[in-house]
């Protein structure tokens, strides 16, 4: 079999390895990104579409940073994307709410968030607690039984559709290679000497990423990593299209460039199982008439299900190879959030050879370290 050499092999053809794909060939490597293909679980296509940061890095404040950070670079990106493609990727970021349907939920959010600002140091923190009396001139409609909610001006939201599309349009217009229907059914690994075999066909470079969502799990030991990722199920509801009516995104609501309302925020642990559950998908509703009652006169045109790529404590995983110097692992279950720092930070490291000290705190060997304790 003829093997295809390039620079820099990317596995996994999502949000995630299209976009550190394309932040590899904007730094002038010869990249091959490799797509497993339909068949995959896809959770680029069953993405919510949020570019959020309030919700992300309790606890952990280098999370905040990052999470931050790729936030603010999403204007250029998608500036960019748009210049070099002309596909719009509908970003808006007008800041955003996390609704609390009670009192004991605004409370618990409140404490939430101060810890948040606390752990941001002087990094800082911006955000309201918003009572629901205000928050009504701010949302309209909203349901009487809200008792307020959380605000930042970081958050936002795209279309991750468009998103994923603009990424692979702008990376094979640079020249990238999109080799689909890839999966990689055998390798091997020897310092900045990587080969995958595939039914597209073998490819072998000085560099491989690996950002295939769940299937890193199997893939990484190959390259002397560990990807100790697990699905979780989450469904979204979607309605007809209606008037502009909601002017910032929520958590678990955001009305899309096209009008639709989108709903979600489950987390089901069901493993790989992709089957709807009645009972989730009306939670899920329930929850969005209380906070907007005028939502139960639409009609509910699509649903669907899709998995995270859950690490044990829900943060991303970055990762180099010391047994294989070259190779490196990307996980997150953010990858819309991310596509920023993935493009932007995270790709220009991979093409320097190593990763940042900073990116520390996200590598596996956290978890060797919780193990042993």
């Amino acid at each position: 079999m003829t093997t295809r050499r390039a620079e820099a092999i990317v596995v996994g053809g999502g949000l995630v390895g299209a976009a550190i794909a394309l932040g590899l060939r904007d730094q002038g490597i010869d990249t091959l990104l490799l797509d497993e293909g339909d068949i995959a679980f896809r959770a680029s296509r069953g993405n919510f579409g949020l570019v959020w940061v309030q919700s992300k890095g309790l606890g952990a404040p280098w999370y905040q940073r990052w999470t931050r950070n790729s936030a603010g670079a999403w204007p250029a990106l998608a500036a960019d994307l748009a210049a070099r493609t002309g596909i719009d990727t509908a970003l808006q970021q007008p800041g955003g709410i996390s609704l609390c349907l009670s009192e004991a939920e605004f409370e618990d959010r409140s404490r939430r968030m101060a810890q948040m600002r606390d752990e941001a140091g002087n990094f800082g923190f911006e955000y309201r607690m918003i009572r629901a009396d205000e928050l009504r001139d701010m949302l309209p409609g909203l349901g009487p039984t809200v008792a307020g909610g959380s605000f930042t001006p970081y958050d936002g939201h795209a279309g991750p559709l468009p998103l994923l599309r603009a990424l692979h349009r702008a990376f094979t217009d640079a020249g990238g290679a999109y080799i689909p229907n890839a999966k990689v059914a055998g390798a091997t690994a020897a310092p900045h000497d990587f080969r995958v075999e595939t039914a597209a066909g073998a490819f072998a470079a000085p560099r491989i990423v690996l950002a295939a969502g769940l299937g890193n799990a199997d893939l990484a030991p190959i390259f002397g990593l560990q990807a100790p990722v697990r699905p979780q199920k989450g469904q979204v509801l979607v309605t007809e299209r209606a008037q502009t009516i909601l002017p910032l995104p929520m958590t678990s609501i955001r009305q899309t460039a096209e009008g639709s309302i989108m709903m979600g925020e489950s987390q089901e642990e069901v493993g790989f199982d992709l089957t709807q559950a009645t009972p989730v998908m009306a939670q899920i509703a329930e929850r969005a008439v209380r906070a907007f009652p005028w939502i139960a006169e639409l009609n509910i045109v699509r649903a669907w299900s899709a998995l995270r790529v859950m690490a044990p404590d829900g943060l991303p995983i970055y990762d180099q190879s010391e047994r294989c110097p070259g190779a490196f692992t990307a996980n997150c279950h953010s990858g819309v959030t991310l596509a920023g720092a993935h493009a932007r930070v995270l790709a220009p490291m991979i093409a320097a050879g190593s990763l940042d000290p900073s990116l520390q705190p996200f590598s596996a060997k956290r978890f060797d370290v919780q193990n042993a304790a």
